[in-house]
């Protein structure tokens, strides 16, 4: 993966990032600051379940930001590193729950081969959701993967990062960067 940036920033004495590349579209990078905030503080599913789902997209992507980054309501609902060492290919066969297997396997389908989203997997994930959760859960990796291949594509990953804990987007402890 590139970590050499591909687009300037648009934020004059910051480097490029995510916010600041964006920031060529001010009015879009704000749209999708708020979708982004009101997808993570939409009660309909857990902060543990969405990141579980992110960070098995950040893995199959190979994004390096993402695999990285953990964010605070999650770990405050107790998912901690052990429990996200058994977000790998092998996750059918690890002590996570059978709700989390199957939010991966569905993270799976999306990210990668529809045909496993099978019925029967849907209707689990729908009884075990609802409707406003099952849609939350499709929302959230759809925007997962692609900000993922954002980041990797426009060079905008780190060459090295330790796990790092940052408020969600949306929380009271959140500040969106500053844009000018």
């Amino acid at each position: 993966m590139s970590t050499v940036p591909r687009v300037p920033s648009a934020v004059p004495g910051q480097p490029p990032a995510f916010h600041t590349v964006l920031a060529h579209a001010p009015a879009i990078q704000q749209s999708f600051a708020a979708l982004y905030a009101d997808f993570w503080m939409d009660p309909a599913l857990s902060q543990r379940d969405r990141e579980i789902a992110r960070i098995r997209n950040a893995r199959v992507t190979a994004c390096g930001f993402c695999r990285q980054v953990r964010f605070s309501l999650a770990r405050e609902e107790g998912l901690d590193e052990a429990t996200l060492d058994f977000v790998t290919d092998a996750y059918a066969e690890s002590p996570l729950s059978a709700r989390e297997k199957r939010i991966l396997a569905y993270t799976d389908a999306i990210i990668g081969d529809p045909d496993r989203a099978d019925p029967a997997l849907g209707e689990a994930l729908r009884r075990e959701l609802g409707e406003a959760g099952l849609a939350a859960l499709t929302l959230g990796v759809g925007l997962f993967l692609g900000l993922a291949k954002v980041l990797i594509t426009l060079g905008l990953e780190p060459e090295q990062m330790p796990v790092t804990v940052l408020p969600t987007p949306g929380s009271a402890a959140y500040r969106a960067p500053a844009v000018s």
